[in-house]
């Protein structure tokens, strides 16, 4: 019984569809610096070592640049994660830059984002809200774990492994209005009155006098104390008498 040709036509197609974005890229990739592609060749290796080939795959898929490539941290979810994933060939670059941080940083740098910080990434308008459990495989962004640390070390990219694929949709909701792209200002801070002065009622001094006696020393005798409230009285009494009387006068 004998094989018919035409069965292996769709393999074919399928094997050109894979190579043609690839080939694609190869002419992206002559744009780089020649220490942007070398920094890139010795990460890629790394990654491969480390059984991340479908991560190589999007960045030989993407049109990189020097720029993006000099101060960068790769997020990397493994094959398993990114073969459940549907990444249309125009949103490459789009997810390599969600999966990434426009920083150099290995693993301990990270460790000391304490939790509740944002990291932000090289995707506009998309960061990423810090968990930090303090131990190497508590570390959270958004909705993944990092579970293999420092896989580039060798050049200037940094790369780690993560247990899955980064949201679209940023979790940092706080100054980014997703449903039209504006910005928000953030809430005003709450504004306290000025207190008002405390109100101390007018006393009268002579009155005042009155009301409490200055102290007398020890050895004084009862009859200067006497004459001490006699006279204070007869002040209160004069003022009593007088302050009428110029009133009446001034209307």
């Amino acid at each position: 019984m004998t094989t018919k040709p035409m069965a292996t036509t769709p393999t074919i197609i399928s094997i050109v569809a894979l190579l043609i974005p690839l080939l694609k890229s190869s002419s992206s990739t002559t744009t780089l610096s020649p220490k942007a592609d070398r920094d890139l060749r010795v990460a890629t290796e790394e990654m491969q070592k480390a059984n991340y080939f479908t991560f190589v795959m999007l960045l030989n898929m993407s049109p990189l640049d020097s720029k993006f490539l000099s101060n960068v941290t790769f997020l990397m979810p493994n094959n398993r994660m990114l073969s459940k994933t549907v990444i249309p060939e125009n949103e490459v670059y789009t997810f390599l830059q969600r999966h990434s941080i426009p920083s150099p940083l290995i693993f301990e740098h990270l460790m000391y984002i304490p939790t509740g910080s944002v990291l932000p990434s090289s995707l506009p308008e998309y960061s990423m809200n810090i968990a930090n459990g303090g131990t190497r495989r508590s570390f959270v962004l958004n909705n993944v774990r990092i579970i293999s640390p420092n896989i580039c070390t060798a050049g200037s990219i940094r790369c780690h492994g993560i247990d899955g694929v980064l949201s679209s949709e940023s979790n940092v909701t706080l100054h980014t209005c997703h449903g039209n792209g504006g910005s928000v200002a953030p809430p005003p801070s709450p504004v306290v009155p000025p207190l008002s002065p405390p109100v101390v009622p007018f006393l009268n001094p002579l009155v005042d006098e009155f009301m409490v006696p200055a102290p007398q020393p020890a050895n004084s005798s009862s009859g200067s104390s006497q004459f001490s409230w006699d006279g204070k009285l007869f002040k209160v009494i004069i003022t009593a008498i007088l302050v009428p009387l110029v009133i009446g006068v001034s209307i």
